[in-house]
């Protein structure tokens, strides 16, 4: 196995929601993957967790492996702990001057999701490692993201639908020529009706081809809100409590 990882499968104390512990991978392919991992403090023999694999925004780009907590997994991580959910997270970081996935500047779609992405291909790989390794339930990985995030959680969802338990995609946009592959996947979908970075037609457009190929995502559009629609989605226990409640069959 590639890659520096150090586990303590049972009774393990590793990250926090204060301070997630910072990683790094080495894919089968050789691709880098910087990322932060939480761990619930404490597990019991016999019993799995559910794994959270967040992708953040263009802002938090970097080579530094922590930007990429600056919105969303601390909140994430504190709502999970609050409900007595104990979670496991994986939390990336995009290199600097890349994107999760590549996204037409015309139509706002993904362009490459049909087609193999090193970047997230890699991350998947470690998110299946980690899942081999550490009490983890394969029948509960949920996927979410915000900004650039929203968008890589929408190619995610067409990549390895069979893996998603759920995913809530956050002011972003898909490739809705694609939606077949994961039309039975439980979705929530959340965006500001004012969104001045990403247009709030984006998520209407997946929302309206999962409908239509008989789909039933969940969808919230938050009146008069600009590009951050993420705070107040990851402060919602609602949404949490949604999510975590599925399972994968």
């Amino acid at each position: 196995m590639r890659g520096f990882i150090v586990a303590s499968i049972l009774g393990c104390c590793v990250g926090s929601a204060e301070q997630p512990q910072a990683r790094e991978w080495t894919s089968s392919d050789g691709t880098v993957v910087k990322y932060r991992w939480s761990a619930p403090q404490f597990t019991k023999p016999g019993k799995t967790y559910p794994l959270i694999l967040f992708l953040h925004g263009s802002g938090e780009c970097g080579d530094d492996n922590a930007l990429q907590l600056q919105n969303g997994v601390i909140p994430l991580l504190e709502g999970t702990s609050k409900l007595g959910q104990p979670v496991f997270l994986i939390a990336p970081q995009c290199p600097s001057g890349r994107d999760w996935s590549p996204i037409d500047d015309d139509t706002g779609h993904l362009t490459e999701a049909d087609q193999p992405n090193p970047l997230l291909d890699s991350i998947l790989e470690l998110a299946d490692t980690l899942s081999k390794m550490y009490p983890i339930d394969p029948k509960r990985f949920y996927v979410t993201g915000l900004s650039m995030g929203g968008f890589s959680t929408w190619d995610v969802l067409g990549r390895v639908p069979e893996r998603i338990a759920a995913a809530v995609p956050i002011c972003g946009g898909g490739d809705p020529a694609l939606v077949d592959r994961f039309v039975d996947v439980p979705i929530w979908a959340f965006h500001g009706t004012d969104d001045s970075a990403v247009p709030v037609g984006l998520t209407r457009e997946m929302i309206a081809a999962l409908k239509k190929a008989g789909g039933s995502p969940k969808v919230t559009y938050y009146p008069g809100v600009d590009h951050d629609s993420w705070t107040r989605t990851y402060d919602d226990p609602e949404m949490l409590r949604w999510m975590l409640n599925q399972h994968r069959d």
